[in-house]
């Protein structure tokens, strides 16, 4: 512990917080079934709003984005020696393998369509939404140009510029490491202000900013989990009184996500169940989710989230031609289950045959520029788009 954290009385966090990465799939699955009952004929929201407000899992990963870096490098910021280059080049590593592997499936499903003369929206696969999805820059601005190659891939060009913009984040959370209810008010006040400002210019609340600057999603939630970390520090609970509200606090947001509460209250809610599985390994609590299929699932869930897209459209598409009906048709229950399955199938392949190589291969040549300076914190990834 260094000599701030025993002033402050800050205790770290143990290297690994296992039940951030097994969350992860949960997350990922929510979106998934989000997409999935805009497909179906049941009206999923009559009764409950848990299938809509799933798509909020973005935000929660932006949150474990903020709060699962601050932990991987904060050994390196605290001693003043985060290298800036082969953080970027991690970060490039953890999603642009996946990124460029479904892109690539996308491509050739769109040229398949073209001379198979399936029925499609070509005004979606533009050249120039190509260009911008390819550089993931397709969120940071107004949208001007349809960038839809893979729907899910805006959040990653948001997370690329959070990525750019790290060390602004980092050097907020340790000037008010001290301080971290400060933290969390800036954060706050980041989102109210960035919320008044896109209902203002683009009519709708900013946790619905996706392709039309996206940035400014991610930018407040970024940094609240930033600041959760920095408070995490500073809590130590009891072990039964941390099980305790680990339950209770997600039980409390599958309430309001069953009760349609506004999504803002939604995304703030996430804040506290983030910071209470983290807190399950301080107190070693953390061995109901941290077995090892969850896990195994949790690191593929980036793999899942990028996947489920093209495969449902690619379904869809070839039920369409061999079925004769539109591509708007709806799902029958059991292809509900078969794209599932075969979802799941994709994102493990992908993930454990390519991503996982392909970052370790980009990591590897990394270091033959910028040696290692000290060992890497090892530590559970917690979001889709980021790791140590």
């Amino acid at each position: 512990m260094s000599r701030e954290q025993r002033a402050s009385g800050a205790s770290p966090f143990p290297d690994k917080l296992p039940a951030l990465t097994s969350v992860r799939f949960l997350l990922a699955i929510g979106v998934v079934l989000f997409h999935y009952q805009l497909q179906w004929p049941w009206d999923a929201m009559a009764h409950t709003g848990l299938l809509d407000r799933a798509r909020l899992g973005v935000d929660v990963f932006f949150i474990l984005s903020g709060f699962v870096l601050t932990h991987a490098y904060r050994q390196a910021l605290e001693a003043g020696r985060l290298h800036y280059g082969r953080f970027l080049v991690a970060r490039f590593a953890r999603i642009y393998p996946a990124h460029l592997a479904v892109l690539f499936f996308v491509l050739l499903m769109v040229g398949s369509a073209r001379v198979l003369g399936a029925e499609f929206d070509a005004d979606l696969y533009n050249p120039m939404g190509l260009l911008t999805t390819i550089l993931l820059i397709h969120a940071w601005l107004p949208e001007v140009v349809t960038a839809e190659w893979n729907g899910p891939s805006w959040s990653l060009s948001a997370e690329w510029f959070a990525y750019l913009a790290f060390p602004a984040f980092a050097w907020i959370g340790l000037r008010l490491r001290g301080r971290p209810w400060s933290l969390l008010g800036l954060a706050a006040l980041l989102f109210l202000a960035l919320d008044a400002f896109y209902r203002a210019v683009f009519g709708d609340i900013v946790v619905h900013a996706e392709l039309s600057m996206g940035i400014l999603r991610i930018l407040p939630e970024f940094l609240y989990g930033v600041a959760l970390y920095r408070l995490g520090e500073q809590v130590q609970l009891g072990r039964r009184f941390t099980v305790w509200f680990a339950t209770l606090w997600g039980l409390l947001l599958l309430l309001l996500m069953h009760l349609k509460a506004d999504d803002r209250i939604v995304v703030a809610a996430a804040g506290p169940l983030i910071l209470s599985l983290a807190l399950l390994s301080k107190v070693a609590a953390e061995r109901a989710l941290a077995r090892p299929w969850m896990l195994a699932a949790g690191e593929a869930s980036y793999a899942l989230y990028l996947v489920h897209m093209p495969i449902l459209i690619g379904w869809k598409g070839v039920n369409s031609i061999l079925t004769g009906r539109p591509s708007s048709y709806v799902f029958d229950w059991w292809e509900i289950g078969s794209l599932l399955a075969l979802s799941l199938a994709a994102a493990f392949a992908v993930h454990y045959l390519f991503e996982g190589p392909a970052r370790r291969w980009i990591r590897t040549r990394a270091d033959r520029f910028w040696p290692e300076p000290a060992p890497r914190l090892a530590v559970a990834s917690g979001s889709p788009t980021s790791d140590v």
